[in-house]
């Protein structure tokens, strides 16, 4: 089964030292899931501001910049990963480095067909 592990944190960390001791942490992380074979994919995101939401409310569409919504914390990376079960995409979730503060979301993928 597929999970995918959202990684919300403060897109602002501005402290090098933190930024690169994350990233490090981050590449080790990946590593490790390649050599277990649970990698299935992820990548970093740049900023919210750089976001377009498209908003669909009673058939119209409408563009908006920025983030579908406006939190302290933002999604600011992912994982796909290929686990057994909930409890080992959770094992994975509780790796990812993210900064003194962070939240990661961990979401089955719903296949379709």
């Amino acid at each position: 089964m597929q999970y995918l592990l959202l990684i919300y944190s403060d897109e602002n960390l501005s402290d090098p030292a933190t930024l690169q001791e994350v990233t490090a942490a981050h590449m080790r992380l990946g590593a490790e899931l390649q050599e277990a074979g649970a990698m299935v994919g992820g990548n970093r995101l740049r900023k919210s501001d750089s976001a377009t939401t498209v908003r669909n409310v009673g058939g119209a569409q409408s563009l908006h910049d920025g983030p579908y919504a406006e939190t302290r914390e933002q999604l600011g990376g992912y994982y796909l990963v290929e686990a057994p079960d909930l409890d080992a995409a959770i094992a994975w979730a509780k790796k990812i480095p993210g900064g003194p503060n962070y939240a990661v979301e961990v979401r089955p993928i719903w296949p379709i067909g």
